[in-house]
């Protein structure tokens, strides 16, 4: 099992996540000082939110994260620099690109590979994630989009949206397997249905480098409960003499 050490570590795994696209500034702004609290890897918020991080998060190790494309992917190349640009600009460091599953599922892999190189020139040394969607695609399709990644430079896969039905710690598994044999460079982020310290555990077994999700802050708490907020006092140990 992966050997996780303490909650400051598991924290550190996750991508604290709200996409939520009918949140309130109210809710936005508790949900960033729960994120502050555990001090997570990153928060991946909507474009809206990001001024709003920068000013709860400015006195934190928290990185800012922003999606592109999202959560359908079909936007052309242009719209997605320029939302890309734009989050740059306002100080995101970490992108979420959705990519065009269409032009995946029609072979238009030049189309890709060239839409995912410009993004890639343009972030810099900004993290660059690309969101695929693996409930929809094929292994071959998984196997595809991972190679493509790799080759253009992007930094990560990232599962899902989580605008679709969870995959199952299985098929989390297989996906992972997938992407390790075609694109071993490439990181691997799984979204989706990771909502307690077990199934975090045993993606993080599986080779996921980070995990997505919108229930980090139950995760980690709920680890500090079971692993280091038990108080015990041991009974005092007397030792009997021998007649």
């Amino acid at each position: 099992m992966y050997n996780i050490k303490n909650s400051k570590e598991l924290a550190n795994l996750i991508n604290y996540t709200n996409l939520n696209n009918i949140i309130s500034e109210g809710e936005m702004r508790e949900f960033l000082e729960t994120a502050k609290e555990l001090n997570f890897n990153s928060v991946i918020i909507p474009p809206t939110y990001v001024s709003l991080a920068k000013e709860i998060l400015r006195d934190s190790d928290i990185k800012i994260g922003s999606v592109v494309g999202f959560p359908l992917g079909f936007e052309d190349t242009e719209g997605k620099l320029a939302e890309t640009k734009s989050l740059l600009d306002n100080g995101v460091s970490e992108i979420e690109v959705v990519v065009n599953l269409s032009h995946l599922k029609d072979g238009k892999h030049k189309e890709i590979k060239n839409e995912l190189k410009q993004l890639k020139d343009l972030v810099g040394d900004k993290i660059l994630k690309v969101i695929i969607e693996t409930k929809a695609l094929t292994d071959p399709e998984k196997a595809t989009i991972a190679k493509l990644a790799e080759e253009t430079g992007v930094d990560f896969i990232k599962t899902s949206t989580g605008f679709v039905t969870p995959n199952h710690i299985y098929e989390n598994v297989n996906d992972i397997n997938v992407i390790q044999k075609y694109a071993p460079k490439i990181k691997i982020e799984i979204y989706g249905g990771i909502n307690n310290y077990k199934l975090a555990n045993q993606v993080l077994t599986a080779g996921a480098d980070k995990i997505g999700s919108n229930q980090g802050y139950e995760i980690v708490t709920r680890y500090k409960d079971l692993r280091e907020n038990t108080q015990i006092t041991p009974k005092p140990i007397t030792l009997k003499k021998k007649d």
